[in-house]
């Protein structure tokens, strides 16, 4: 039964950081930061004990969530929500983009086993074992989860998230292919890469595929460039278009309903993080840069650079017509998707790591950071980008944080804990 209780070290949206910190910050660049702020002023302090009842009195900066149903209160400036209810996961996110898809009131949890629980309670409706490949991207459309066969049979299946139970299921090539994964799904078709296995069971290059949803059949298969990698894969569908980057620092589209290469274009840095479809529009992170291409022919149609030299972009997302998007720098950014232009941007970041995925829910906008024991799950004021809470788990745990939305309910997946959390 799920753990009702939990700690939740909020911190304040408007505390004291001072007028330089943020400049010696990127000073740390030249290496001159460290030594102006000194040690103690990075150090951690000691993570904070657990609370013992997430629907009792607030402790350890939080505020209790005890209304019912969803009338949740909302929390006073600067101070998280307690938990909903948390529980333990197993450890199955490391190496995966996505580790978490919520289908209506079900969250799936990505690892071995795969499992399935209720947003509202916590319970555990199912839970099954060797069906998922590590790592394995959770794809949601048209009410089925789709995965590669964790048997390794060149199949792919289709999961009832609210069951587990299988209901769909195609077979990419049998023997002819190895190893294949789900990368793009559409209300039509499933995106794949295999490998192609040679007679000496090494596997050679790659093909990428498209598969109908509603007969199972392969619409259609292509073989990759020479020397393509089938790993490194990030991938997103807009209409006609479906593009994808990889380690080999390429772009490219190809055509839906075809497999037709559109274009394909490099781009200065190797990227596997997410890519962002806005109409017509791809937007990418390369390196210092935030790119956006035309998905029809490859045209740069506006590009964004970062504060400093040194700075990286990080994973752009489009959430209600605005891309958000972070940086090293610690700099998060609220952009319109078609010119580029900045509606707003956050300095105030610097106490947690970046957020590197996002949700919107509620005129809020929710965000997941990377490896840092002071991150966790950030809510911005989506209009003007202001810091409204922070809740940590108090566990120390050096993971990535997720974050999945339903309603106004949010999931959180850290380490080998799983907290819903009222999306206020």
């Amino acid at each position: 039964m799920p753990i009702r209780g939990g700690s939740a070290a909020g911190t304040t949206a408007g505390g004291e950081r001072g007028p330089s910190r943020r400049r010696l910050v990127r000073l740390a660049g030249t290496g001159l930061g460290l030594a102006a702020l000194g040690a103690g002023a990075w150090g951690c302090g000691p993570a904070e004990e657990p609370a013992a009842d997430a629907t009792g009195p607030g402790k350890n900066g939080t505020a209790p969530s005890t209304a019912p149903g969803d009338a949740f209160a909302t929390p006073p400036p600067g101070t998280a929500p307690r938990p909903l209810w948390q529980d333990g996961a197993a450890l199955g996110a490391l190496g995966a983009m996505d580790a978490l898809a919520v289908a209506g009131d079900v969250v799936v949890v990505s690892g071995d086993p795969l499992t399935g629980r209720s947003l509202t309670t916590g319970e555990r409706l199912w839970s099954r074992g060797k069906v998922a490949v590590p790592g394995a991207k959770l794809l949601l459309a048209g009410g089925t989860l789709y995965l590669a066969s964790a048997r390794y049979d060149g199949d792919v299946v289709g999961l009832d998230p609210a069951t587990g139970e299988e209901t769909w299921r195609s077979r990419l090539g049998g023997k002819k292919y190895a190893q294949p994964r789900t990368i793009a799904v559409d209300e039509r078709r499933v995106y794949v890469l295999a490998g192609i296995l040679e007679a000496d069971h090494r596997v050679g290059d790659n093909v990428i595929a498209a598969l109908d949803i509603a007969s199972g059949r392969v619409v259609w298969q292509e073989r990759r460039d020479r020397g393509t990698q089938e790993f490194g894969i990030t991938a997103a569908v807009s209409g006609r278009h479906l593009v994808y980057t990889d380690f080999r620092e390429n772009v490219t589209v190809r055509d839906t309903a075809t497999g037709r290469q559109v274009w394909t274009k490099k781009i200065g840095r190797s990227n596997s993080e997410r890519i962002a479809v806005h109409g017509d529009l791809v937007v990418v992170a390369d390196g210092g840069r935030l790119r956006a291409f035309a998905l029809a022919d490859g045209a740069e149609r506006w590009s964004l650079a970062g504060d400093a030299s040194y700075t990286r972009f990080h994973s752009p997302a489009v959430l209600d017509g605005v891309l958000y998007v972070s940086d090293s720098a610690h700099v998060l950014r609220a952009v319109d998707p078609a010119t580029g232009r900045e509606r707003w941007r956050n300095e105030e970041l610097l106490e947690v790591a970046y957020p590197w995925q996002f949700v919107a829910a509620n005129g809020n906008l929710y965000a997941a950071t990377e490896l840092d024991p002071q991150g966790g799950i950030l809510a911005f004021d989506a209009r003007n980008g202001k810091l409204r809470w922070t809740y940590n788990d108090g566990t120390g745990a050096v993971d990535k944080w997720y974050v999945a939305a339903s309603g106004k309910r949010l999931a959180a997946l850290h380490g080998k804990r799983l907290t819903a959390l009222p999306a206020v």
